[in-house]
């Protein structure tokens, strides 16, 4: 196995506590201006923010979707930076750090010595085509697991019940959402898998409720179902999808006439 370096602020390379990869980290010292005097309060993005920029008329649409991108990072709780064209007088912070990863290009905050962000995790990694906004709390959820199974599989039964939605369920009954979405091309393993965790937990399919018979096991199973769910029924058709669009436009069309007849 290859060697495991711990983050640390005397290395230029540490395995990344985002993506894991052992890779090159790069190191930004911070500085800070005072927050304008009309808002006297920090900037936080919000869905309004992003609902204004998705109705806008003034901006480009590629510099509009830019955006829009970036606010989708904000709302899921990323650090991000950007660039100032002015020139405002700033103080250099100390003992506040940012490393960023060669790899995923993610960013951690640490204070001292001490990392601060993100938080050391348990579980496996979200699916990569997993919604920004379900991706936060399965995040929190890996956060906490190891302290608190049951926060934790309240948080995965509420990923499952924002996937169930974003795939076009109701969202109130787990049960029936992936019951649904067998018919629609779901490995019937995931329900088999949910009603393992079901059962175990007491009969629980509510979605967001804490139940006093979680444990970590089923939290660690909650976290492969909310990643199974989405790689069959996002990742997999989407990568279909992009290999079926590079086939020569001769060959389309004549698998298309084909499945006419």
């Amino acid at each position: 196995m290859p060697p495991i370096v711990q983050p640390s602020v005397r290395e230029t390379a540490f395995n990344c506590p985002h993506c894991f990869a052992l890779t090159t980290q790069y190191w930004f010292d911070l500085h800070a201006k005072p927050v304008a005097k009309k808002t006297a309060v920090p900037f936080v993005a919000d869905n309004k923010l992003k609902e204004k920029l998705l109705n806008s008329r003034e901006e480009p649409d590629e510099k509009k979707e830019a955006l829009i991108r970036y606010v989708e990072q904000l709302l899921a709780g990323l650090v991000m930076m950007r660039e100032e064209s002015n020139s405002e007088y700033v103080q250099h912070v100390d003992n506040l750090h940012l490393s960023v990863c060669y790899n995923c290009k993610k960013i951690a905050v640490w204070i001292h010595t001490r990392l601060l962000f993100p938080m050391v995790k348990a579980g496996t990694q979200p699916n990569p085509a997993l919604p920004n906004d379900i991706v936060r709390d399965f995040e929190e959820a890996r956060e906490i697991v190891n302290a608190s199974p049951r926060g934790a599989a309240a948080l995965l039964r509420l990923c499952i019940q924002k996937l169930c939605k974003h795939l076009g369920e109701g969202g109130k009954n787990i049960d029936d959402d992936i019951a649904s979405l067998v018919k629609k091309g779901l490995d019937p393993l995931v329900q088999q898998s949910l009603d393992i965790v079901r059962v175990i937990g007491n009969e629980a399919v509510h979605p967001g409720v804490i139940d006093l018979k979680d444990d970590q096991e089923i939290a660690l199973h909650l976290f492969d179902i909310v990643n199974a769910i989405t790689a069959q029924m996002i990742s997999h058709p989407k990568t279909v999808r992009d290999m079926y669009a590079k086939l020569p436009e001769g060959k389309r069309k004549a698998i298309e006439a084909r499945d006419k007849k």
